[in-house]
């Protein structure tokens, strides 16, 4: 199949562990979310030829991807109920494009491996199964690089952004608020709600200004309130994103208040 349609780049938000495949109290809380990810195909130029999907919930010391032909899930959520350990997501691994981001990624400097007994984590699996029930488009994710440093992180998305040409569709599957203590806690209300206003403004701007902006995203108000010092994990997929984004312009295509705070999901292109 030729693909001609470039794929934009899409920040995600992934709900909590298993939560939209479970009983929640109460029952709506994620339906919101979950309906935003169930439309996101009917959004794109064409289905993609793979799925470069980036995580939170995998960090390694150096950019690394899963390059199996059939990665296993880790069911890495802890306490859900049974029946959640029991997910399916048969989507392929493809070792091809797995060795071409390790390519650009080394020919722009950056450090960069394979491993090819790592399996897909929930941040992959659970919206998937949301935006693509079907399974039927091969996935490779890229690790987030453990000092999650953020300049290091748009500089990998600027490397790979060329493969939204060839069909792959780059995913940062995160959350843009993610403080374990303050989900459900209205103290938390409005801070979140000021550093998605910086977030939002940030991601409109122009290239150049929303680079400069992420890569230093610490300074924002109330970024610590929101993203705790050394667990930012589920912000820096988005650094990746808008580094792939490229020239293009980012817009907000999900926003609600869940669990008292605002989440908010981004598409470039």
């Amino acid at each position: 199949m030729h693909h001609k349609a470039t794929q934009p780049v899409l920040f995600i938000p992934h709900g909590a562990g298993p939560c939209f495949f479970m009983d929640w109290n109460p029952p709506t809380t994620w339906n919101g979310m979950a309906e935003f990810l169930a439309n996101v195909s009917t959004s794109l130029p064409e289905p993609p030829r793979a799925i470069l999907m980036v995580s939170a919930h995998w960090l390694a010391p150096e950019f690394t991807v899963t390059s199996g032909q059939q990665p296993d899930l880790i069911y890495d959520y802890y306490g859900f109920p049974e029946h959640t350990y029991q997910l399916s997501y048969p989507a392929e691994g493809m070792p091809s494009l797995a060795s071409e981001v390790v390519s650009r990624l080394k020919a722009a400097g950056i450090e960069a491996h394979e491993d090819a007994h790592r399996g897909f984590d929930h941040g992959m699996f659970i919206p998937l199964k949301l935006m693509f029930p079907e399974a039927d488009i091969p996935v490779v994710q890229l690790s987030l690089k453990a000092d999650m440093d953020p300049v290091s992180h748009l500089e990998a998305g600027e490397a790979l952004t060329g493969l939204r040409e060839e069909g792959v569709l780059i995913i940062g599957s995160g959350m843009s608020f993610h403080n374990m203590r303050g989900y459900g806690d209205a103290r938390y209300t409005q801070p979140s709600e000021t550093f998605n206003d910086w977030l939002v403004n940030a991601v409109h701007d122009t290239p150049a200004e929303r680079k400069r902006a992420l890569g230093n995203w610490t300074t924002a108000p109330h970024a610590r309130d929101c993203h705790p010092p050394r667990a930012e994990e589920h912000l820096i997929p988005l650094m990746v994103a808008a580094g792939a984004a490229d020239a293009d312009q980012g817009r907000t295509v999900y926003t609600e208040n869940v669990l008292k705070t605002r989440l908010s999901g981004f598409r470039f292109g």
